[in-house]
């Protein structure tokens, strides 16, 4: 069910679209749902951040695998074990960037009833890679859309996407890559158990939003063609606050427009939100300095302690009953 859920819930976001423009509904869902979409998007995403941001952090917990400033002669692992802010920066750059512990990810398996085996799991850093840099790039390639002039750099970033020249309209890789990496994220949760078990719907849903967008997009781009000036007409309104809605967009379009509105306004609330949230972990963006400085909780409140002195004069003459040792006779 955790599975199926999340599928049929896309199946019906297709229908909705499908079946409201063909009611004529093209309003609602091409200027009205983008724009709450948009709206729970930005105050969720700040709601959640800034929510994070007040949590108190009193002690030093940096995740940590390597060697801590110690000795001057013991040599540091700066970039496992950071004792400065340089280290930190270097750290979370390789971890946002090139997702630097999923690549030492290691699987461990239980092999012959009772071996547990380690081993490589390189794939799924792979898979990880390849589904963000994609979906950033097809991010920033819709910026197109949403500006004119168009930027310079959109053209010198299509170039490398589509240097494959297949087909006309020219195929772009991250589309498929895209597709491809989601599909592989999706079938690794169902064919790995250890995965499956630990997965739930919250998890399926994004996947099959992403996968929904993807595929509807390359649709609109490759088979189904979409007045691609109308959908420039109707991105350029929106931003401009005077949303025009044309009559040459299919249905496709509309279909493509309410996944991705469901995923902006899902993406606060989700999982997803590991994007912000990286830059706010404490086990991430921490100094590990603890043997150069002792990290006091400022919140601590005075409590009223029971001393050994004051709980031996309570008990002295039990504790001598009961042959206890004590300081004072």
């Amino acid at each position: 069910m955790k599975i199926l859920v999340p599928f049929f819930a896309v199946i019906a976001l297709v229908l909705l679209a499908v079946i409201g423009t063909a009611a004529n509904l093209h309003f609602l869902f091409g200027a009205v749902i983008p724009y709450a979409a948009l709206f729970i998007f930005i105050f969720g995403v700040i709601y959640r951040v800034l929510k994070w941001a007040k949590s108190p952090v009193p002690f030093c917990i940096p995740t940590t695998c390597g060697q801590q400033k110690s000795l001057p002669w013991i040599k540091q692992n700066k970039l496992e074990n950071p004792s400065g802010t340089l280290h930190v920066i270097g750290r979370m750059a390789l971890e946002v960037l090139t997702f630097r512990s999923l690549f030492r990810n290691i699987k461990g398996e239980l092999r012959d009833g009772s071996k547990f085996v380690y081993g490589s799991d390189k794939w799924l850093w792979l898979g990880g890679i390849a589904f963000h840099y994609a979906f950033l790039i097809v991010l920033l390639r819709h910026i197109r859309l949403f500006a004119e002039p168009t930027p310079a750099y959109l053209y010198i970033l299509e170039a490398f996407d589509g240097f494959l020249q297949i087909g006309i309209p020219r195929l772009f890789a991250t589309g498929v890559v895209l597709l491809a990496a989601a599909a592989f994220l999706f079938l690794r949760r169902i064919y790995v158990p250890q995965v499956r078990y630990i997965s739930l719907a919250a998890d399926y849903f994004p996947l099959f939003l992403i996968m929904g967008i993807a595929a509807t997009g390359i649709i609109m781009r490759y088979f189904f063609k979409t007045d691609i000036v109308g959908v420039k007409e109707l991105a350029m309104g929106l931003v401009g606050f005077n949303p025009v809605i044309p009559k040459s967009v299919g249905s496709i379009f509309y279909v493509h427009l309410l996944l991705v509105s469901a995923l902006f306004a899902y993406f606060p609330f989700s999982k997803l939100m590991h994007m912000g949230g990286v830059f706010l972990s404490p086990t991430r963006n921490m100094v590990a300095n603890s043997r150069e400085f002792r990290h006091v909780n400022p919140w601590n409140y005075p409590v009223k302690v029971h001393t050994y002195e004051e709980y031996e004069e309570d008990f002295r003459e039990k504790m001598k009953m009961a042959e206890i040792p004590v300081e004072k006779e």
